[in-house]
């Protein structure tokens, strides 16, 4: 069966479901989008790999079995999304130590944040993005008279299996009235708490001003 590479096309939540987020994976060579439901902590794990800017204090689970692999020099040299069964995608992380490949099983989303650390590709069967991919039906319009767009597209990605263009991270109203100045002392106090859905909603508007 052949494979496809995927890549990271954007990360959003949802409004009517609590701690469920969306994260649409794109074929690299061509429009289908793939669509999965992750949850909060693997939402948060993705989107501080996808922010280079934002580095926590402490490693999170993912940053940690990054650093025990380096210690112990193991690579992860790529992710395959292997299966689906009932809506639910089943994937595999390819490792190698010594030159010695060993196969891991894994959830779909923790496989994701670790090939994202590894830099390693993400990839699919055919017969997957086939049978679950989806061409772009709607993109949230740009003006900021629909900023709430994005979780309505996720709500109707996770209830009808909709995919759609999204960019991450929802603007917030408050943010648009402080100074630069003011923005990075938030950056910099919400990576110190570890909050990091708030940080990259910062670190976006402050990527706006430049």
């Amino acid at each position: 069966m052949s494979l496809v590479r995927l890549k990271i096309k954007g990360i959003s939540y949802s409004q009517t479901q609590n701690g469920a987020y969306a994260l649409i994976l794109n074929e690299v060579e061509g429009d289908r989008k793939l669509p999965i439901v992750i949850g909060a902590f693997e939402a948060q794990s993705i989107a501080i790999a996808l922010e280079k800017e934002i580095k926590p204090p402490r490693p999170l689970t993912h940053d940690l079995f990054k650093n025990f692999a380096d210690r112990f020099q193991i690579v992860v040299k790529q992710v395959i999304i292997h299966k689906l069964v009932d809506g639910v995608f089943y994937s595999s992380i390819i490792c190698e130590q010594d030159k010695v490949e060993e196969i891991i099983d894994a959830r779909t989303s923790d496989a994701i944040a670790l090939a994202l650390r590894f830099d390693a590709p993400i990839f699919t069967y055919k017969t997957i993005l086939d049978k679950a991919g989806i061409f772009l039906k709607f993109s949230p319009k740009e003006n900021d008279e629909n900023e709430e767009d994005d979780s309505i597209v996720v709500d109707e990605i996770l209830q009808e299996g909709e995919t759609v263009e999204i960019e991450s991270g929802a603007d917030t109203h408050g943010y648009r009235e402080m100074s630069l100045d003011e923005l990075h002392k938030e950056l910099d106090k919400a990576v110190a708490s570890e909050d990091y859905e708030k940080a990259a909603k910062l670190r976006d508007e402050i990527s706006k001003r430049k």
